[in-house]
């Protein structure tokens, strides 16, 4: 299969490929090898995040005062 590459920089990708990964609208983009490598990614809600944070046993304050240390300089 070819893709083009436009003048703006875009490439349409065909239908047959993407059918294969239905719903989804974002894609990491590597370049591996002198090869252009797309892998699909599925968005976490903050829901999926919080969830997460909460099994890990982190608190808020935990995520507020990382958030702190990052900004210092």
């Amino acid at each position: 299969m070819l893709a083009r590459l436009t003048s703006k920089n875009r490439i349409t990708l065909p239908e047959s490929v993407l059918s294969s990964f239905e719903g989804t609208e974002y894609f990491d983009v590597a370049n591996e090898k002198g090869r252009i490598v797309l892998t699909p990614l599925r968005l976490a809600g903050a829901d999926v995040a919080r969830a997460k944070l909460t099994h890990l046993g982190l608190s808020e304050s935990d995520v507020t005062d990382a958030v702190a240390w990052a900004r210092r300089r």
